[in-house]
């Protein structure tokens, strides 16, 4: 492997920021100091320039294999690199679900193949596979993922039984989906009743409710405590929710934490008037006091990390009505030029952003040497320039389904470089395809 040397960075890494050289051999950093003057293969001209420790996107909907119109694990893993995100893992309901070790290495094998970045896939549950979920393999698997509430594709787990035997059985970390079945199906058949099948999509947060999410939330954690399961509750998207977390504890001695999205620390209910099914997300976008509240409650710890729930369809799946368009969004470009916006804008710190996206979500999961800019880490690093402004529209959208929430929106910040496991991977809007990304393993 090549080796790279990055000059004049200043570097923002847990809880600091300082001016150094970083010295990249063989994939991994192995020297960080105030002036390295080595040979390299390539040099970075860094200066004025601001390094991040790669980003680790806990959540994302690759849509391979069975969905692969929609979005693909290379093209999406492109716009990943293209946004700062050098590690990804991976939901189950593709098609078929991922309810098998063996339709769960088949990914990983995909993925081996084609993806530019750093990869993990989560293991499925489902009514009826216990068994297989306890094969799970600790080491090199990220997760267990639950859906407690349906949503894109059909692994509802609502068995109590079976919630029972995951959340006491399960070996390893429990990722929910929490929204309840019962309340939402009873809000849709309300509004089905007053408006028949022209429910406008402004509707969505009261259908997929505050009520539906704490439900289920609520329930989450209580079995968690009940059992002392490692829970990890994904996309919380009300302020209620926000009070079942706790934050006086380190990070790495939680046993039960949580997870923030973009959309729901961007967009509020407001936007559905202009956005409509683009901002379709299940659980919904609420209100703007819930965007507050999310967004205190990462600040001050009770949530731990940010995600994307990067989730593409066509869009024109999403121009169908709002009962037929489908949920979720493409996000993982996009993401952190939208949370440095918000540290423009006063409202996040780089640090937070540096902790809330890359070591937290490597302390969360227990990953193997990454997360950070640390000597004798993988070199996963990202390079943003503050002040560079650029607008998001079709030319620059690196998904394959080529829309964006975001399109319109003016950014002040840009991603000019992203190193994944040693390997230049994007410098000034340029792909290098020729390496791919590492499985990522767990210290568990």
């Amino acid at each position: 492997m090549s080796s790279i040397l990055i000059k004049s960075a200043t570097v923002v890494n847990e809880n600091k920021q300082f001016v150094a050289d970083i010295f990249i051999k063989d994939g991994f950093i192995e020297q960080i100091s105030s002036e390295i003057n080595k040979n390299a293969d390539q040099v970075i001209n860094a200066e004025g320039l601001h390094l991040f420790p790669g980003f680790i996107d806990d959540q994302v909907h690759f849509r391979e294999p069975g969905l692969t119109y929609k979005a693909d694990i290379y093209s999406e893993s492109r716009a990943a690199v293209g946004g700062g995100i050098t590690s990804f893992m991976e939901m189950p309901n593709t098609v078929p679900n991922t309810l098998t070790q063996e339709l769960l290495e088949q990914k990983y094998e995909i993925a081996n193949r084609n993806s530019l970045v750093n990869y993990s896939f989560y293991m499925g549950a489902s009514n009826d596979n216990i068994d297989e979920v306890l094969k799970t393999d600790t080491a090199h698997v990220c997760g267990i993922k639950v859906f407690m509430g349906s949503s894109t594709g059909n692994m509802l787990v609502d068995d109590p039984t079976t919630l029972e035997n995951i959340f006491s059985q399960s070996p390893m970390l429990v990722a929910t989906h929490c929204e309840d079945e019962a309340t939402i199906r009873s809000n849709l058949n309300h509004y089905k009743q007053l408006l028949g099948e022209n429910i406008p999509v402004k509707l969505h947060p009261k259908i997929r409710s505050v009520e539906a999410c704490y439900l289920s939330s609520s329930m989450a954690v209580e079995l968690a405590k009940k059992y002392n399961t490692r829970l990890h509750i994904l996309h919380i998207s009300t302020e209620k929710e926000t009070h079942l977390f706790t934050n006086d504890i380190p990070l790495k001695d939680k046993r039960i934490t949580a997870e923030a999205c973009i959309h729901h620390l961007w967009f509020s209910d407001k936007d559905y008037e202009t956005k409509g099914n683009l901002i379709k997300w299940n659980p919904a976008v609420k209100t703007e006091s819930d965007r507050d509240g999310i967004l205190k409650a990462v600040l001050d710890g009770r949530i731990d990390v940010i995600a994307t729930d990067h989730a593409p369809h066509t869009i024109e799946e999403k121009a169908l009505p709002y009962l037929q368009a489908p949920s979720g969004g493409p996000l993982v470009q996009h993401a952190l030029p939208a949370l440095l916006e918000m540290h423009h804008q006063g409202k996040i710190t780089l640090e937070q952003i540096a902790e809330k996206m890359a070591h937290n979500v490597a302390i969360c999961f227990q990953i193997d040497k990454r997360g950070f800019i640390r000597e004798g880490y993988w070199a996963d690093l990202v390079l943003v320039d503050l002040n560079s402004k650029w607008q998001v529209n079709k030319d620059n959208i690196l998904y394959k389904c080529g829309w964006s929430p975001f399109e319109g929106t003016n950014f002040q910040s840009k991603i000019t470089h992203t190193i994944v496991s040693g390997n230049l991977a994007y410098s000034n809007n340029k792909l290098n395809e020729g390496i791919p990304g590492k499985r990522l393993s767990f210290t568990r």
